[in-house]
């Protein structure tokens, strides 16, 4: 069939005005026995995958249907101005013999794909490693930098933690794969949802760490009270900040320990991620973003001790395209008590209203790396620790707790002998005490920390503010942290 950018959005736009209809669940009786055992024991055979042959340097492969992935994607090969639909078929897939997946017949589709790496890697065999995968809903996901999956990001997010109301996961339902050119794979998408209908064009280029080019054209068939652009979502389950005993036997477990923001305003922000006692919803007025992301600051194994290599999990950038006018960095924290579950969102929220009928046209860079793609010339947080308030050697007070907060880098590194930063406090409520700043006593050039004791009563949550400075020259990045008393 003809096919281009300009097609796909006219069809999102006629589509719109029609009712929705679900993507396919072929076969429910025998998909909905493909649990997640059997279903891991279904591999595609690279021999039929797409590109696996020929000039392109990307092949392309595909995930079976299964228990978790019910939903039928249709898949498109790009060829100039045409588009053909790639059919499943069961040979294309090594299954066990006595797999129920055998029973299903020709044709019933796929659940999603993934991008090999390239066939003339010389260090990664392209059979055995991929570098981007979309499976599920609107998700997909990059292993970044450090050649590790972790967090994902969304097409979109509708009514995230919005009370009285279910969130809305719309679908990807159809793919066009390609064209390529050198480094750079383009691929085009359909989503498709109740109150949704989207068109979308991903360039992705493999680089040092995977750049995702993204452009949407978005149309909603109702109102949405929360209309989350860019959504990235991760599993934030315990750090440094606060480990009750006996957790687990790990020092830590996240896929991210933070959420940073370059404020259209120039001010660098640091927001440690929370587990917190209820579903929170936290809210960054701002205008013109230079960008935010949700990042893995902490690369030391030590401190995960875990074989699935949380030290290495991407960090997840976005960067607007293009003027985004005022809209807030929203925030949703969920709590959770495994690891299993992703438990956190961020996402761009317009401040015009997401009402039926209302257009929205996007365009972005997505930056999976190890670390931010802009890193501040300041000092950057890098640990976020409580405890009892109160000194040594003295009963610890009810309702204080000690807050050590580590900065490292930037002008710290430069600070004259003798002299010590000053840390700028505030909270929204409570009153502080015991404030000061150290230099770290690890012999790290720039580590400082400061310290303080917060007393608070009663059980709402506390905001706070920090930063260092001397002399009126700020030293830091800014620290915000969402308190809980216990």
């Amino acid at each position: 069939m003809p096919f281009s950018w300009e097609l796909l959005k006219q069809r999102a736009r006629a589509l719109a005005a029609q009712p929705y209809r679900p993507p396919q669940r072929p076969v429910p009786e025998i998909v909905g026995k493909i649990n997640y055992q059997t279903w891991g024991d279904i591999k595609f055979d690279t021999a039929h995958a797409l590109y696996a042959e020929g000039p392109n340097r990307f092949p392309v492969t595909f995930f079976h249907l299964g228990m978790f992935f019910a939903k039928s994607v249709e898949m498109n090969v790009v060829e100039g101005d045409q588009a053909r639909q790639i059919i499943y078929d069961q040979s294309y897939f090594d299954m066990p013999a006595d797999s129920i997946a055998r029973e299903l017949p020709k044709g019933v589709g796929f659940a999603g794909l993934r991008l090999q790496e390239a066939k003339d890697n010389k260090e990664l065999d392209w059979k055995r490693n991929d570098w981007v995968a979309f499976l599920g809903a609107a998700y997909f996901r990059s292993i970044g930098e450090l050649h590790q999956y972790g967090l994902s990001a969304r097409g979109v997010a509708l009514d995230a933690a919005v009370a009285g109301r279910a969130e809305e996961f719309p679908d990807f339902t159809k793919f066009y794969i390609g064209p390529e050119s050198g480094d750079t794979v383009t691929l085009h998408a359909l989503m498709e949802g109740p109150s949704i209908i989207g068109a979308c064009r991903f360039l992705m280029t493999r680089s040092k760490g995977v750049l995702m080019d993204i452009d949407q054209s978005l149309h909603l068939r109702a109102d949405v009270t929360r209309f989350g652009l860019t959504p990235l979502t991760t599993m934030y389950w315990f750090s440094e900040t606060v480990k009750k005993t006996g957790t687990d036997w790990r020092p830590e477990v996240h896929d991210s320990d933070g959420l940073a923001m370059w404020a259209g305003s120039g001010e660098r922000l640091w927001r440690p991620l929370n587990n917190p006692p209820r579903v929170m919803a936290s809210a960054f007025s701002d205008d013109n973003p230079h960008g935010f992301g949700l990042l893995q600051r902490d690369r030391n194994f030590d401190h995960y001790q875990d074989g699935v290599f949380y030290d290495r999990r991407p960090s997840l950038w976005v960067e607007p395209n293009g003027s985004w006018g005022r809209g807030t960095v929203q925030l949703i924290e969920i709590p959770t008590d495994d690891e299993i579950h992703d438990n956190i969102v961020t996402m761009w929220v317009p401040e015009k209203p997401a009402t039926a009928g209302s257009e929205f046209d996007l365009s972005f860079r997505l930056y999976w790396l190890a670390d931010e793609p802009f890193p501040t010339p300041l000092a950057r947080c890098v640990a976020t620790r409580l405890g009892n308030g109160g000194q040594p050697g003295q009963p610890r007070p009810q309702g204080v707790r000690k807050f050590m907060v580590e900065f490292l880098g930037g002008p710290l590194t430069d600070i004259p002998f003798g002299k010590k930063p000053e840390p700028v406090l505030w909270a929204s409520r409570g009153t502080f005490s015991y404030v000061f700043t150290e230099a770290v006593p690890d012999e790290v050039p720039g580590h400082w920390r400061a310290q303080f004791d917060l007393t608070v009563e009663g059980g709402d949550p506390v905001e706070m503010r920090l930063f260092l400075r001397l002399d009126e020259q700020v030293l830091s990045e800014t620290w915000l942290y969402q308190y809980h008393p216990f």
